[in-house]
C-alpha cells in the first residue's frame, strides 16, 4: 500500500503547519491539557475564528462559496496536522452538522441559490445548522419519521418533533427530515428541509445526559415555516439526500479517527504504569488488543480514503467504519476504568469538553473525572450516528446479501 502523498499535498501540509506554529501558544500541548473548563470552551471558539481567517475551513469547497478548491486529500491532511497537534477542527458540534454534514450535502444537491445563500456563513460562522432527523418514534428507524410538512401558498408548514439534536440550542437554522406525502411509502414521502430556527412556532428543550453535558435537545414544531424553495433535492426524494449526508457524517473521519484513538490509547498505557500494574498479564493482553485494533482502524481508514479519492461512494465502508469504532472505543475505556477500580469513582480532574470519539488530546491521563465521562460517552457512540444493530443489518443484507429478517 503506498501512503505517501502527492507533493502539492505536502506542499499543503507545511503550510498548516507553519499556521500552527504561529498561532498556537508556546509550550501547547493540546486542548485537553487547558487546566479550566471554560478557557477551553473560549479557546475553541477562537481557534475557529483562527481557523477562518487563515482560510483553513472548507479548503476543499469551490472558491466561490468562500473554500480554496482543492481537493478532499487536501482536506484530510489538514484534519490530520489539526489533529495531531490537539487542536479541535472548527467548533463543535455545529461545525460537524453544518460544514461536514449540510455543506457538503448542498455541494451535492443543493441549488445555486440555496449554495450562495449558507455556505459562505457557515464557514464564517455566521450560521450554525443542527440536524433534525431522530423522533421518539423513529430513531433507527429514520424511514418512520411523522413530522409533517404540508405545502401552505409559498411555505411548507411543519408539525412535530425531533430528538437528539446536538447542538440546538445554539444554531441558527435546522435541516429536517420531513413527511411531505403520507400516503407514499415511508421511504418514499420524505423532504429534506432548511427550517429557520429563531421564529414562532419552534421550541428547543436542551435534554441532560448521564455524562452530564446538555448538548442534545428536543426541538417541537407547531405551525413552524420555511420557504417552499428550501427543499434540498426533489420533493418526496429527502431520503436519498439523508443517506448521503449520513456518509458524510461517518466517513471523512475514517482517516483521522485512528490518530485520536492512538493517542488515547497511550493515555491508558500511562494509567496501566501509575497503577503498578504494567507486569498483570492479563492487563497487558488488553491493552495489546486496543494497540492491534487502532492499528486496523488506521489501515481500514486508509482503505475507506482510497475509495473516496477515487471518487466512489463511501456506501458499506462508512457503516464498517463507525461500527468498528464505535464498539472499539466501549472496550477501550472500559479497560482504563477496570484499571483504575475504585480509586476511579473518586471523581478529579478536568472533564472532557469534547461528548464524542476519543477524549481531548493532552488530557491528563490521570484525570478520573475524564475517563468516566469518555467511557459514558463511548456507549453513546454505539447509539449516535446509526446504531450498532443497524450498521450490522447494513452490512448483513446489502453487503453481504443475507435475508431480511421477518417483520
Amino acid at each position: 500500500m503506498d501512503t505517501t502523498y502527492p507533493s502539492d499535498v505536502e506542499d499543503f501540509r507545511a503550510e498548516v503547519r507553519k499556521v500552527l506554529s504561529e498561532e498556537l501558544p508556546e509550550g501547547w500541548s493540546g486542548l485537553g491539557a487547558i487546566p479550566d473548563a471554560d478557557d477551553t470552551a473560549a479557546f475553541v471558539k477562537q481557534w475557529r475564528v483562527t481557523l477562518h481567517r487563515r482560510g483553513l475551513l472548507g479548503v476543499a469547497w469551490p472558491v466561490e462559496y468562500g473554500g480554496r478548491g482543492l481537493s478532499k486529500l487536501h482536506q484530510v491532511v489538514l484534519v490530520e496536522e489539526l489533529t495531531k497537534a490537539g487542536v479541535p477542527f472548527g467548533e463543535q458540534p455545529a461545525d460537524s452538522t453544518g460544514v461536514k454534514m449540510l455543506g457538503n450535502t448542498l455541494l451535492h444537491y443543493g441549488t445555486d441559490a440555496q449554495k450562495a445563500a449558507i455556505l459562505p456563513g457557515l464557514l464564517s460562522g455566521e450560521q450554525r445548522w443542527c440536524q433534525g432527523f431522530s423522533e421518539p418514534g423513529a430513531g433507527s428507524d429514520l424511514a418512520s419519521a411523522r413530522t409533517r410538512a404540508v405545502l401552505d401558498g409559498d411555505d411548507w408548514v411543519l408539525d412535530g418533533q425531533k430528538i437528539w439534536t446536538s447542538g440546538a440550542q445554539t444554531s441558527t437554522g435546522i435541516f429536517v427530515l420531513a413527511r411531505t406525502d403520507p400516503d407514499a411509502a415511508k421511504h418514499r414521502g420524505l423532504s429534506f428541509l432548511l427550517v429557520p430556527l429563531d421564529q414562532p412556532g419552534v421550541e428547543v428543550r436542551p435534554i441532560k445526559h448521564m455524562a452530564g453535558g446538555s448538548e442534545f435537545c428536543e426541538v417541537f414544531f407547531t405551525g413552524a415555516r420555511t420557504h417552499r424553495d428550501n427543499v434540498v433535492g426533489e420533493v418526496n426524494g429527502g431520503w436519498n439526500v439523508a443517506k448521503t449526508l449520513l456518509t458524510f457524517e461517518r466517513g471523512e473521519e475514517a482517516a483521522t479517527n485512528p490518530l485520536l484513538f492512538r493517542a488515547e490509547v497511550e493515555r491508558i498505557r500511562e494509567v496501566v504504569r501509575s497503577s503498578g500494574r504494567a507486569d498483570d498479564p492479563v492487563i497487558r493482553q488488553r491493552l495489546a488488543w486496543c494497540f492491534a485494533r487502532v492499528e486496523i482502524m488506521r489501515y481500514l481508514g486508509y482503505r475507506i480514503l482510497t475509495e473516496v479519492l477515487s471518487g466512489a461512494q463511501l456506501g458499506h465502508a462508512a457503516s464498517v467504519s463507525k461500527l468498528y469504532w464505535s464498539e472499539y472505543h466501549r472496550v477501550a475505556t472500559q479497560l482504563a476504568l477496570d484499571v483504575q477500580g475504585l480509586q476511579g469513582l473518586d471523581l478529579t480532574g478536568k472533564a472532557p469538553t469534547r461528548h464524542f470519539r476519543a477524549d481531548e488530546p493532552g488530557s491528563d491521563p490521570a484525570s478520573t473525572r475524564s475517563w468516566w465521562q469518555v467511557s459514558l460517552n463511548a456507549r453513546a457512540g454505539t447509539i449516535y450516528a446509526g446504531t450498532s444493530e443497524v450498521q450490522r443489518n447494513i452490512l448483513a443484507e446489502a453487503a453481504l446479501g443475507l435475508p431480511r429478517e421477518p417483520a
